[in-house]
């Protein structure tokens, strides 16, 4: 059973999040191309070559969707607008049907006593800017500045919340790295690069919406608790600097101006000319951070031979979720008092994403998902405690309102808490929108 509102100081928020491009139909509206159409359209990148061109079509049944919220009895919906949307180009022209439905959905959100909570960016980078580099081309500081102006001076004056990026670590790493996100790379440089502009991105839009006299800005990462595969230095070693890459390098930018030795140890020699210089820009104050959570991952040191980081990941002995995510509420509880008593002290703390996917399909009644509701009373219940021991932690937002596109995975991974069948697009409300909705009741 999920903790009753009750339970939970009288100011904490609940609210759902989704995304732009895994939500709205982006072959709709005039939107412009994004580096994850051309990704998806690349064979073996993305499950079934499925992209976001349809996608739930929330363009088309924002009313309805916007309706489910108030069902719920959420407090807060936390949305991104999408760069390619807004500019089809990245720069230039804006796209003026882009810009009225950004316009709708805060009205409609404040219109059913909604909190609008925005992120500016959710990785659909338009092609043309990718086209010029993307995320290692410095000159997307300007870009993101000029993107974050246009959008802002039509929705900022309504909006609640606004964080620049959502999770920075998937729009570097996990992107060029990795190499599993678009765009799709491996390459060391172009991931210190990325890394470093993401932040310098952060700083440059947070000057504009300060500029624009919006307040209660933040940043959004995403933690992944890292842990030692064996009881053995070596798999400690391995254990920090996964935790480095993950976990601080971002929160460590943003909160402390400075990167952390594990990282510059490998990254040093490839990130941009002067970027101790930037640290002004991407450490500005904020006024709150936002917690994106939903596993762990045990590592092991690589053979000798391997470059840097020199670290593998090991599957661990508990239950995993659909997308093989091992199942630890502690990992929440260990991240709010990490960040509160290393980074960010008194500032509020809001678990911006948690949720499961899970095996709604199998079970031979898509409605049916007590294991997300399990997932969810875990995890709050971390949230509860977290708050009774003194962590400033505001609020908690669950991953998602509805199933949606699930990047690389395509549309099989299901972490909404509404059901949405792929042929007709209609929606039904699972058992944990219910049991959430019973939770919220006054």
């Amino acid at each position: 059973m999920l903790p009753h509102r009750s339970e939970f100081p009288t100011d904490f928020l609940f609210g759902a999040a989704t995304s732009a491009y895994q939500i709205e139909g982006h072959a709709q509206g005039g939107a412009g191309r994004t580096h994850w159409d051309d990704f998806a359209a690349t064979p073996g990148n993305v499950a079934g070559a499925e992209d976001g061109a349809i996608a739930c079509d929330h363009l088309n049944r924002m009313d309805e969707d916007l309706d489910l919220l108030k069902d719920a009895g959420f407090d807060a919906y936390r949305f991104s607008t999408s760069w390619a949307r807004v500019l089809p180009e990245g720069r230039g022209t804006p796209n003026a049907e882009g810009l009225d439905f950004y316009d709708r959905l805060v009205d409609g959100l404040l219109e059913r006593g909604i909190k609008p909570a925005a992120t500016l960016y959710h990785w659909e980078l338009p092609s043309a800017l990718s086209d010029l580099g993307g995320w290692r081309n410095r000159d997307i500081g300007d870009w993101f500045a000029d993107y974050t102006e246009v959008i802002m001076s039509r929705i900022g004056d309504r909006i609640w919340s606004a964080a620049p990026i959502n999770e920075p670590w998937c729009v570097s790493w996990l992107s060029h790295f990795e190499g599993i996100h678009a765009p799709g790379l491996r390459d060391i440089r172009a991931t210190a690069r990325a890394m470093h502009h993401v932040l310098l991105c952060h700083g440059r839009a947070t000057e504009v919406m300060r500029g624009l006299g919006m307040s209660n800005l933040g940043a959004v990462c995403n933690m992944e608790y890292a842990g030692p595969a064996a009881d053995t230095d070596a798999a400690r070693k391995a254990a920090r600097v996964q935790d480095a890459i993950y976990n601080r390098f971002f929160i460590s930018g943003i909160m402390k101006g400075s990167y952390p030795d594990e990282v510059v140890e490998g990254l040093g020699d490839y990130l941009p000319d002067g970027w101790q210089d930037d640290f002004k820009t991407i450490s500005q104050p904020i006024d709150w951070i936002g917690l994106n959570y939903y596993t762990r991952r045990l590592h092991d040191a690589a053979p000798e031979s391997a470059p840097w980081p020199a670290t593998v990941g090991v599957d661990g002995p508990l239950p995993k979720t659909a997308m093989g995510w091992e199942i630890y509420p502690e990992g929440l509880s260990h991240f709010l008092t990490m960040m509160q008593q290393e980074y960010t002290g008194d500032l509020p703390i809001y678990v911006t994403e948690n949720g499961l996917a899970g095996n709604d399909e199998l079970t031979g009644d898509p409605l049916s998902d007590p294991d997300r509701i399990a997932y969810l009373a875990a995890h709050l219940k971390q949230v509860k405690q977290a708050a009774a021991d003194g962590i400033p932690v505001k609020g908690y937002f669950a991953w998602s309102l509805m199933d949606n596109y699930e990047w690389a995975e395509g549309y099989a991974p299901r972490f909404g808490l509404i059901h949405v069948d792929w042929a007709s697009l209609n929606r039904y409300p699972k058992a944990s929108f219910s049991a959430i909705r019973e939770a919220l009741k006054s």
